[in-house]
Order: structure tokens, then C-alpha cells, then sequence
């Protein structure tokens, strides 16, 4: 029945002065060049093997159907999961597997695979003999094996998985054995919901600070409990080579397990009563202990309560043991941090984090490793002489480095001390490899650490590899990626012989798998991929900069027409799609993102594709709002998005490209909020396209996006920043699309449903869009087209057909 309602309209709402013609009923299509570029096969991914001699390609399927996307859901407690088959809601699965012979390229066979292959959390094993995945069916997820050596995939055990969390595949290090989540085979049948309501629905404060940000799917009532409880309960087993499988403990809603790299212990959080009905799971009270191999508790690492009274901040943490973690080099050493300010980021102090660690058998003293100025990130090790431990900080930017001696007592060194924002000095991420008994390390050459980086410059992104002295700082650039090329690192395959698995692209060149041997330097393509929109190939593509009216200089990438000539054609109807950020320094902003080498595969998601309507698209246009000093970023957000919008159109018009007077704005999510609040205080466009944005901060009163103040800390800014409350003042054609089931926290459909009201009741044109069955992204292929079609629709009227003899 769902089904088919949705099948027989489309819920459109529009006003009666909004549209030319009468409003059509069920899914629209745009023209087929769109409709080309949408069912374009999606980009292949790839996974190498620990040893290096395979590369397991991964293909993806195009776009889900509406009948995909109605398919059982329960919402709960922040999550979104199949029923039927026990996973995430709408899962992206893996549709092929081409297993490719490193040193030859050959493609080696897999026979047995399923027929209608639909595999999520593909797990080498660490001898690299055996390929681990689930499968999804129609109602169980099934675990299933490829043994490579004898070319044959085969279901493994015959245990349902629960992968509501995500299929968990923890496989042993001697490659014989693999540790996982199931369904509880006792459990019985699922909790119906009672005709006749069990009572009322309270809930109470008194007198407890417990701000808590705009959350969606929460638990509503006992029986979505009942519900979480039934889905969400897992049992930990070890399945063996030949399929046996051994239950561990007894079932409880567990959502993570990880096994110590001697495979001796299993580190189990499970999730503790009373749930709660105002904040999501992660905040859930929670039980981090420590199992062995017969699954009996040895030692309990944390019990946290509820954590639904958080301070207000990005930098705010529970005041218990958290980011809880095996240290990746020793057999079973327990690495947390705790927070030395009680988790609130307001506190004056010097020390906000401590790290320690703890050997098993866990009976010790713990060890402290150091103390941090800022909150605990990770920590990778090499050996037990080194080790590497991040800290940040959000509300300055900083992020510090530091190199430890886990299992020694010498003083933390550290290694840099740096903005995170500044993507131009960013010295990259240290390369890890898999040893054969399984354990991730950080690679280690005396004293030097390999980095990969995305190499942001003045030209754009240009990745590299370097050497880097974890003592001495001294950096030496070993490659980099050159033009007409983008390639970008992936893994290591020979951290001696400099050997990498890298990803290749040109502009009409779609992404492909190499090897680069950076010692013998040498480039070796393992894949081929054909281009999937060969009738694009004529649309070109720039990465341009500019400045707006300050002198902070800005960029973006601009599509224009295949066989375009400015001279011949004049200026185009244009539109700009951007996304506003925040940054606490003007230098940061001006930073250049992106590449002119990527492969120029058209999109359909941003704007790109109305470069076969005519359009100029001046795409991923930065929208920096810069807050310096004692001044945040927010405080001039109104008066920083115009400036950036009348930068964008100066250039364009400059350029030649752009008629001044057919420009048009639009935006996804935060994007739809900028898109409101420009058209709102200016008339520098001639329409909007706004897709699942929040408009009334009222709604999200303790903060949005990356403003931590309150609506009572400043209630002035919420409703300058409001668009709704400025909805008099749109009178430029805005079109509004939303999902009817976004999920996303703040972007409630209601938010796209009020603005359309007060914008209809003063007068403006607007047209809402309701994509039912739709989450925060729009992923079925009706939907995306039909929302491509009015998209075209609405920007030919206003835009690229608007009368502008008058202006």
C-alpha cells in the first residue's frame, strides 16, 4: 500500500502564482543527455591485498529504485536499519568483484560468487589467502569466504549476520578463524505495537542542564525500545576455517567488537538501560569490557552513564575512559583517554586530556603516556620505542603531533604544532602496513615515517609522498603528482623498494589503479576503465580564482558547453553552487581546493550537468565566512555571503561568460541555507534552487552547523541568520526540494514546508518539491531525475528564458 500511494503522485506543492502551467502529477524526466549522465556507471573501487600481489576491484551498481527505497525501515534511536535482513537502512553494496594479479594484471576467476551479488564489508584475511564479505539477502545477511588460492567463493557458516551497526568481520591473525556479530537465534518473534496505548509518554527535568542539538529517529515510546532491543541484540561468534560456529557470551545489544591483535581478547561495548527519548545511541549509557577467547569478562574498561548532558561545544566529551582501542603493535595493551577538564571545553586549564594504556592481563596500575593541551585524536605505533598521538582542538584549529615512547620512559617530543586549516602547509599521514600476523603499523625506517598528502597549492591539489624525520623535521619530497595527471596514493605495497598502489585520473581520463614504483620509477596500470559518458567529453572545465570586493581571494571550477565560444555565443545564463565554511583566519580561506586535472565526470548531484542546457556553472564556488580574532565567523555571515556572491558574478561577467542579469544560486543542505539568506538580503539573482535546508534556527536552538552558541546566548544572531524570519523580503523565484524522511539532525522536512508558506503568504514565487521516501540525499532514480527536471524547468523560466529588457 505505501508503495503504491507513492507510485500514483508525487506530493508537489506549489502556489498559484509560482508556476506557468498546471501542476503535473507522478515523476518527471528530464531530456536524455541528463538522463545519460545519471545512469552512468558509477566509478570502480579497489582493495589490496596485505601482501600486495592482488587488487581486489570493487563494482558499484547505479542509482536504487523507489522499490529499493521502500523496503522495510525502522527508525531508531538516531539509526535507520532493514528488519528484513538485519543491516543499515539502504545500504550501498558491492555488485562485482574482479580479482587482478598484481605483477601480471591477469584477471583471476572467482566461481561460486552469489548470483545477484550484494556484498558490504569486504575483509582480507592477513595471509592474504581469503576475501571475507557479508552478503545481503531479502531477509538475512549471510557470511561468505573467497579462498583465492582455489578461485572459489563459498557461504561460511550458516549463522545470520546482524549488520545493523555494519557487517563487523574481526578475523584472527593467523588467518584461521574470524570473529563477528549474529543474530540471536532465540530471540523469537519481533514485538508487535499494541492497539491500545501501555500508557502516556513522559518525560521529565528538574533541574539538570542537559542541552542536546537537534536530533531525528529517536526512541518515541516502550515499544520502539522493545523494537531496539530486538534488532539491535547481537551475538559475538567465531566461526573456524570450516565453517563451525562457536557463540561467545550472551547476547546484549553490542555495537562493537575488536580483537586484540594476539587474538587472545575481544574489547565489547554494549549499550546499557534506560535508553533515552532526546538524545541518539552514541550517547547512550554504555559498557566497555575486555573478553577471552570463552568469551567470559576479564576486565571492565568503562562503565559510562548516559551521556545526554553534555556541554554545548565541538570540544565537549564524556568525563569516563573513552576512544577506547587496542594499541595496534603490542599483543594486548589497552590505550584510552580521559578527559582532565571533566569534558567541558569552557574549563581554564592547561591539561584537557590525559592518554594511558593498559597491559593485559589488565591488573596493573595503568600508564599514563602523556598529557595533552588539546583533545585526543589517535595514536598509531610502530613498535613499542614509537608511537605517534594526535591532538586537536576545534575551536582554534590547532593540532598538535607528538612522538612517544609507549613501553620507554622518554619525555613526549613533538613533532608539529600547526592549524589544521591550513591546507597548504598540511605535512600528510604516515603510511601504515599490515605485518603477516595481521597487525597494522605505522611504517618505520630508523627515524624516518613515508607521508601522503593532498599537496594543496596555488594550482590546486597535486598529492605527494614524502620522507619525513619524526626527530629532526627535515621533510624529502620522494614524488609527486604531475600535470596533465591527478594521482593520488592509496596504499603500500614495498615500503623498502618505494612501491604504491596509486589512483590515476585525467580530465578524460576516468579514475584507474596503478602501480608506481617510485624506486625504479615506474608506472604500471592494473585497470581500464572505459569513460562512462563519452557524449560529455566536449564540455570543458576550469579551476578559475578571483576575489571578492576585501581582496580574500577565492575559486571555483567552471563547466561551460561543449563547442562554447564566448566571442561567437556572448554571455551565458549562469548558476553558482556553493556551500558555505567557516574559518578563523583570512589565510586559511583563501587556500585553493581542488584540481584542473581531476576526470571531468559530469555530475548530476551539483549543477554540472546544465552545462548541456547552456548553462555556465560555476561550481563548488568557495563561500568562505571568515571570523578573526575576537570576532566569530558568524557574526557577519549575512554581509560575508553577499560579498562572496557579488565576487563569483563580477568575475563571470568579466570573464565573459556570464549575463549579469540571468544569474541564478542554488545549494544542498547548508548550501540551502545560504541560497534563503542571499536571495533574502540582496537582488543579485534571478533564482534559487534550495534542497534540503533548515531556515528557522529557532527550531535548532542549541546550535547549527559549526555555531556553537546558544539561541538564549545570542538570540539577535539566530534571528539574523533565520531566513525564515526574512521570508518577506524573497521575492526572487526560489524553488524548494526536500526529502519527505530526512534524517539529517536540523533539516527537518517542516523546514522546507514553513519557508514555503511564509514565502507564499507574502507574495514571492516559490515552489516546493517533496520527494517522498527521500533521506537528506535523494537516492532513488525517479527522484533524482524528477528532481533534475524541475531543476531544468525552473531555471529555463526564471533564468536562462527571464525577460530582462526592463532591468
Amino acid at each position: 500500500m505505501r508503495f503504491l500511494l507513492i507510485v500514483l503522485s508525487l506530493c508537489v506543492l506549489v502556489s498559484s502564482n509560482a508556476w506557468a502551467n498546471p501542476v503535473k502529477t507522478g515523476y518527471l524526466e528530464p531530456t536524455q543527455d541528463i538522463i545519460d549522465i545519471v545512469d552512468a556507471a558509477p566509478a570502480p573501487g579497489a582493495s589490496m591485498s596485505p601482501n600486495g600481489s592482488l587488487l581486489l576491484a570493487l563494482d558499484y551498481p547505479a542509482l536504487p529504485t523507489l522499490t529499493d527505497l521502500a523496503a522495510a525501515e525502522y527508525r531508531l534511536a538516531g539509526m535507520r536499519i532493514n528488519p528484513d535482513n538485519q543491516t543499515t537502512s539502504q545500504a550501498r553494496y558491492i555488485s562485482g568483484f574482479r580479482l587482478l594479479d598484481v605483477d601480471t594484471g591477469e584477471e583471476l576467476n572467482i566461481r561460486g560468487l552469489p548470483r545477484d551479488l550484494r556484498a558490504i564489508s569486504v575483509s582480507w584475511s592477513p595471509n592474504s589467502r581469503y576475501i571475507a564479505f557479508a552478503q545481503m539477502q531479502a531477509n538475512e545477511t549471510q557470511l561468505w569466504r573467497i579462498d583465492v588460492e582455489r578461485g572459489r567463493a563459498e557461504r561460511w557458516g550458516r549463522s545470520s549476520l546482524n549488520a545493523v551497526w555494519g557487517a563487523q568481520l574481526e578475523w584472527a591473525h593467523d588467518s584461521q578463524s574470524l570473529y563477528t556479530l549474529t543474530v540471536d537465534s532465540k530471540r523469537g518473534d519481533a514485538p508487535t505495537r499494541s492497539r491500545v496505548p501501555a500508557g502516556p509518554v513522559v518525560t521529565e527535568s528538574r533541574g539538570r542542564s542537559a542541552p542536546a542539538r537537534t536530533y531525528q529517529d529517536l526512541l518515541a515510546d516502550s515499544h520502539d525500545e522493545a523494537l531496539f532491543d530486538y534488532y539491535f541484540t547481537s551475538q559475538v561468534a567465531r566461526v573456524n576455517a570450516r565453517g563451525r560456529v562457536e557463540n561467545l557470551g550472551s547476547p546484549a545489544v553490542i555495537n562493537n567488537i575488536s580483537l586484540a591483535p594476539s587474538s587472545e581478547y575481544l574489547l565489547v561495548t554494549n549499550l546499557d538501560k534506560p535508553y533515552s527519548y532526546a538524545v541518539p545511541q552514541f550517547r547512550f549509557a554504555r559498557t566497555t569490557a575486555v573478553w577471552n577467547k570463552r568469551g567470559e569478562r576479564v576486565y571492565t574498561v568503562v562503565e559510562q552513564e548516559l551521556a545526554d548532558n553534555l556541554p554545548i561545544g565541538f570540544d565537549a566529551t564524556v568525563p569516563n575512559r573513552r576512544s577506547i582501542s587496542w594499541r595496534n603493535d603490542a599483543d594486548a595493551t589497552l590505550v584510552w583517554a580521559l578527559a582532565a577538564d571533566g569534558g567541558d571545553p569552557r574549563v581554564e586549564t592547561d591539561i584537557r586530556d590525559q592518554v594511558f594504556q593498559l597491559p593485559a592481563p589488565f591488573t596493573a596500575e595503568p600508564k599514563k603516556l602523556l598529557d595533552l593541551s588539546f583533545r585526543f585524536s589517535r595514536l598509531l605505533a610502530a613498535d613499542g620505542e614509537t608511537a605517534l598521538v594526535w591532538e586537536r582542538f576545534w575551536a582554534d584549529r590547532n593540532e598538535r603531533l607528538w612522538r612517544i615512547s609507549p613501553d620507554g620512559d622518554a619525555e613526549p617530543q613533538l613533532v608539529w604544532d600547526r592549524s589544521y586549516e591550513d591546507s597548504y602547509n598540511d605535512p600528510g599521514t604516515p603510511f601504515t602496513t599490515q605485518l603477516e600476523n595481521g597487525r597494522r603499523v605505522l611504517i618505520l625506517d630508523g627515524q624516518n615515517v613515508l607521508l601522503s598528502g593532498r599537496g594543496a597549492s596555488d594550482d590546486g591539489d597535486r598529492p605527494f609522498i614524502d620522507r619525513f624525520n619524526l626527530y629532526t623535521g627535515e621533510t624529502e619530497r620522494l614524488w609527486r603528482s604531475e600535470s596533465p595527471y591527478y594521482e593520488q596514493p592509496r596504499s603500500v605495497i614495498d615500503s623498502a623498494g618505494l612501491v604504491f598502489l596509486t589512483q590515476r585520473e585525467s580530465v578524460d581520463s576516468p579514475p584507474d589503479f596503478y602501480i608506481r614504483d617510485i624506486g625504479n620509477d615506474s608506472l604500471t596500470a592494473l585497470t581500464d576503465t572505459p569513460h562512462p559518458m563519452p557524449q560529455t567529453l566536449d564540455i570543458s572545465r576550469e579551476l578559475v580564482n578571483y576575489e571578492r570586493a576585501d581582496g580574500l581571494p577565492m575559486s571555483a571550477t567552471l563547466f561551460l558547453p561543449a563547442g562554447y565560444d564566448k566571442e561567437r555565443d556572448g554571455p551565458l545564463p549562469t548558476i553558482v553552487w556553493a556551500y558555505p565554511r567557516e574559518y578563523r583566519s583570512a589565510a586559511a580561506a583563501a587556500q585553493v581546493s581542488g584540481s584542473p586535472y581531476r576526470f571531468n565526470r559530469i555530475s548530476y548531484w551539483n549543477p554540472q550537468f546544465l552545462a548541456t542546457q547552456g548553462y555556465a556553472v560555476f561550481d563548488s564556488a568557495t563561500m568562505p565566512i571568515v571570523g578573526e580574532g575576537d570576532q566569530l565567523p558568524n557574526d557577519t555571515f549575512i554581509e560575508q555571503l553577499v560579498l562572496n556572491s557579488e565576487a563569483v558574478i563580477n568575475f563571470g561577467v568579466e570573464l565573459g561568460v556570464s549575463d549579469r542579469e540571468r544569474f541564478a544560486l542554488g545549494g544542498h543542505s547548508y548550501g540551502a541555507f545560504m541560497t534563503a539568506n542571499v536571495l533574502a538580503h540582496s537582488d543579485l539573482f534571478k533564482a534559487g534552487i534550495a534542497r534540503s535546508g533548515a531556515y528557522n534556527r529557532s527550531l535548532t536552538p542549541f546550535g547549527f552547523q559549526r555555531e556553537e552558541r546558544t539561541i538564549w546566548d545570542d538570540p539577535e544572531l539566530y534571528q539574523r541568520m533565520s531566513p525564515f524570519f526574512s521570508a518577506h523580503q524573497i521575492k526572487t523565484p526560489l524553488l524548494l526540494i526536500h526529502g519527505t524522511d530526512d534524517n539529517n539532525s536540523g533539516t527537518f522536512p517542516m523546514q522546507s514546508e514553513r519557508l514555503y508558506q511564509a514565502v507564499k503568504g507574502n507574495g514571492g514565487v516559490v515552489r516546493l518539491v517533496m520527494l517522498p521516501l527521500e533521506s537528506h540525499g535523494y537516492r532513488a532514480r525517479e527522484s533524482v531525475l524528477h528532481m533534475l527536471h524541475e531543476t531544468v524547468e525552473w531555471l529555463d523560466e526564471f533564468v536562462k528564458n527571464a525577460d530582462t529588457s526592463a532591468e
